[in-house]
């Protein structure tokens, strides 16, 4: 979890630092922080360029700096994603699975 350098100032380049190291982008978590977002700081919401991706086996979910912003994605979204009991799924469950890509490129002898 990164937080700031996500606003639109000259030194907020988190989402152009770390996106090019995502095999998959998790375009779900910025539409769900926007929207959590907006119910709490209406349409400053606008803003946000919070974004999460899968890089090799690891989510990488990149927040704000505000601390407030912080905590609405961690108690509105990720603490039920990062929970096993959380249903109809999350994102426990799916872990094992993240670098299946990884291992079949290992087993053909490429690298990825």
């Amino acid at each position: 979890i990164t937080t700031g350098g996500t606003g639109f100032t000259g030194r907020d380049v988190t989402p152009e630092a770390i996106e090019p190291l995502f095999e998959k982008r998790m375009d779900g978590f910025a539409t769900m922080f926007l929207l959590v977002s907006q119910a709490k700081i209406g349409t400053s919401a606008i803003q946000t360029r919070a974004t999460a991706g899968v890089a090799g086996s690891t989510y990488v979910f990149c927040l704000p700096g505000s601390p407030g912003a912080c905590r609405d994605a961690w108690d509105e979204i990720l603490v039920h994603q990062l929970d096993y009991r959380y249903r109809p799924c999350n994102f426990v469950e799916i872990m094992p699975r993240l670098d299946e890509h990884l291992r079949r490129a290992k087993a053909k002898g490429a690298t990825v």
